[in-house]
């Protein structure tokens, strides 16, 4: 089996759809030797940051010298990118050898895609002797195929209301399938929470004997002079500089260093320059990225796609202060369209309607017509690529082009603008990601 036929079999996977519940993967796990026991596990979940706490905790980790799995979904251009150690993504080799050993082990195991993928970056993390592996959450977490493991520590970012198909829209609820990772005995850190989300979470901590550390009244973070000040369980930290834009960004740093304060206590040996240079050096993709253009930044890719998402990406746009915003829109799923467009469309001028490559796409004219009654003048194109060349051709001197709404719809603009390099549109170094440590995710 190679590489693309490893991808046409789990990809087929998918004809088994969502399905909640630990008895498969747990099924997998014992069939492999419980490779999940033999490293340390940190386990993320919550709705909006996960995927930035994750890689934060991953690059603090490595930076004190452990060799470190991380395990996150989706992808943006390759599926390697879900299974990476110590940064680097999986080899297709490798994905490929892993997924014809697993797929004749657990032939009669009915896995769904998560399932088979969980199963497989725990065995391949085994496999490389990770020191820690972090696991991010794929949707809710009670019946999550990674809530199979035994973590050293848990954390759960803000919840808001997402894929509500499957969640529920009442948010005590999503509560308590985000609150089902904490586990008897075992740290659990906590982001900001709407008091609805807050009371389920403490009250299964309790239940749990779980030390709960909340953000907020454990341990703070804010700005200041020359970056953002940390004040811990222990530590106090000053004149951090984020490697992740947007003041959100500051809450789920603090999350990933007080998961790490709770790991010193723990024994690990986690120096103040490890923590530092973790929240520094740390790169989350398609999360305000800035793609750098011939007149400096003035692309920017977001993977917002719920109304915790778009809040924060329109605080940010606030603070920014562009000239004008040129919104290049496209949305997944089943979403309240007014929850994503509502927080962001004051701070735009113009938008760029589109669908992104994806299932179950909000079609593009329902969203130029809520932009129409908003007062935002829009147009549709038939891809995120017209779209985007679009939008790119009317950017005046001084003005942004947003690309948000979806993941998918980032993905594809990401790979649109290495195209037009590469095909001499402009010259390759006219858009590039950007490397400054303040303006990347």
């Amino acid at each position: 089996m190679d590489f693309r036929q490893s991808l046409e079999y789990l990809y087929g996977l998918q004809r088994f759809g969502i399905k909640l519940g630990l008895d498969n993967i747990r099924a997998l796990l014992e069939r492999l030797g419980h490779p999940e026991s033999g490293y340390g596990i940190v386990h993320v979940g919550g709705t909006n940051g996960k995927g930035s706490v994750s890689a934060c905790l991953a690059e603090v980790l490595r930076q004190a010298g452990c060799r470190v799995g991380l395990y996150t979904s989706p992808h943006l251009h390759s599926f390697t990118e879900r299974i990476r150690i110590d940064g680097v993504p999986a080899a297709e080799e490798e994905v490929a050898r892993l997924t014809d050993m697993l797929r004749e082990r657990a032939a009669d195991i009915p896995a769904t895609f998560f399932e088979f993928t969980t199963a497989l970056a725990l065995w391949h993390f085994q496999q490389r002797k990770v020191d820690f592996a972090v696991l991010e959450v794929g949707m809710g977490g009670r019946l999550d195929a990674t809530n199979a493991v035994l973590p050293r520590v848990s954390v759960i970012t803000s919840i808001c209301r997402d894929h509500a198909e499957h969640l529920g829209a009442d948010l005590a609820a999503i509560a308590v399938e985000k609150a089902g990772i904490i586990k008897e005995g075992i740290p659990v850190v906590l982001g900001r929470q709407e008091p609805a989300a807050l009371e389920v979470l403490l009250e299964r901590a309790r239940r749990q004997k779980a030390p709960a550390y909340l953000l907020g009244r454990d341990f703070t973070s804010g700005p200041a002079a020359g970056g953002f000040a940390y004040r811990g369980l222990e530590l106090a930290m000053d004149g951090l500089h984020p490697g992740l834009a947007g003041a959100h960004q500051r809450q789920n740093l603090a999350l990933a260093l007080a998961a790490a304060e709770v790991l010193r206590r723990q024994g690990e040996r986690i120096s103040e320059a490890a923590l530092r240079g973790g929240v520094e050096g740390v790169r989350w993709p398609g999360r305000l990225e800035w793609w750098d253009g011939r007149d400096g930044r003035d692309v920017l890719l977001d993977g917002a796609h719920n109304e915790g998402g778009a809040r924060a990406l329109a605080e940010y746009l606030a603070e920014l202060g562009a000239a004008k915003v040129r919104w290049v829109v496209g949305i997944k799923g089943v979403r309240q369209v007014g929850d994503i467009l509502g927080p962001v469309l004051p701070h735009v001028d113009a938008l760029y309607c589109t669908e992104p490559p994806a299932e179950e796409t909000v079609p593009r004219q329902r969203l130029a017509e809520e932009a129409a009654r908003a007062g935002v003048p829009a147009k549709v194109y038939a891809s995120p690529e017209a779209a985007l060349d679009a939008a790119l051709a009317e950017r005046g001197e001084g003005e942004v082009v947003l690309v948000a709404g979806s993941l998918f719809l980032v993905a594809a603009a990401r790979e649109h603008l290495r195209r037009r390099a590469a095909d001499g549109e402009v010259s390759k170094d006219d858009y590039a990601p950007s490397a400054g440590l303040s303006e990347t995710v």
